[in-house]
């Protein structure tokens, strides 16, 4: 398989691969990191790339699946969060040009629930500022191309997210969408969105007073991608109050 085919794999393929011992984590990881290196000064889809930490976080799921104590069907898949979220230690802007070089000293609710996934964090991805509009542009660098159309827009405000799907910039993205903020990009970037049901995914920490408009969800290429996304998102976390727990059976 090419370094493009691996970039364009779903996480659920790559999930079988790696199980399977005919793809690793590392490679798949490398590739993408070298596909944004290649096309994130066209598209603007990342606002912040961690190559470094990819490489280690790689590094160690491949050593979990050679030793046969992979931790879950995300162990090893690369995904993105868009940069409203806190993030320890990596630069958190919320699209705004006020917040250049904040970095955060804790984890939000969602980063910390997908670190013990074993999922590999690619960067954070563009949003208009504080992710308020639905073009995705701000006042920290150029605006984010939509990979089929480099003069038109991704939408947002996860449009870096959208973006980044499409383009085979990871297979899993995280968005968020108040008023349209997963929906708009991914149907103008040609992928799967999904707004899910308010606190089917803890949110916080945040002092915004309309927060609870906007709800976390999956953007991938594949429905079952968002699927496998979503259930690795969604659960209580007994910092965020609105949180649910398990849906239960239907019928």
């Amino acid at each position: 398989m090419n370094s493009s085919d691996l970039c364009f794999t779903s996480a659920m393929d790559l999930a079988r691969e790696y199980r399977a011992g005919t793809l690793s984590p590392v490679e798949v990881v490398d590739a993408i990191l070298d596909r944004i290196d290649g096309l994130n000064s066209v598209l603007n889809a990342f606002l912040t790339i961690t190559p470094d930490r990819a490489r280690e976080e790689a590094r160690a799921a491949e050593l979990r699946f050679r030793q046969k104590t992979s931790i879950g069907p995300l162990d090893g898949i690369p995904y993105s969060l868009k940069d409203l979220e806190h993030t320890a230690g990596i630069r958190t802007t919320f699209g705004s040009k006020w917040f250049a070089d904040h970095v955060p000293l804790v984890d939000g609710y969602l980063p910390s629930r997908l670190k013990t996934t074993g999922a590999v964090l690619l960067g954070k991805t563009n949003t208009s500022n504080f992710g308020y509009k639905d073009m995705c542009d701000n006042f920290l660098g150029s605006p984010c191309s939509n990979p089929w159309a480099l003069d038109r827009t991704s939408g947002a405000s996860s449009g870096g997210a959208g973006a980044a799907v499409a383009a085979g910039l990871g297979p899993l993205a995280h968005g968020s969408d108040g008023a349209g903020s997963i929906r708009i990009p991914a149907a103008l970037c040609g992928i799967f969105g999904l707004k899910p049901n308010f606190g089917r995914v803890p949110s916080g920490p945040t002092d915004d007073v309309f927060a609870t408009r906007s709800h976390s969800g999956p953007m991938t290429r594949t429905v079952r991608d968002a699927a496998l996304f979503l259930e690795a998102m969604a659960g209580h976390d007994s910092r965020d109050i609105f949180s649910l727990g398990e849906p239960g059976p239907v019928g």
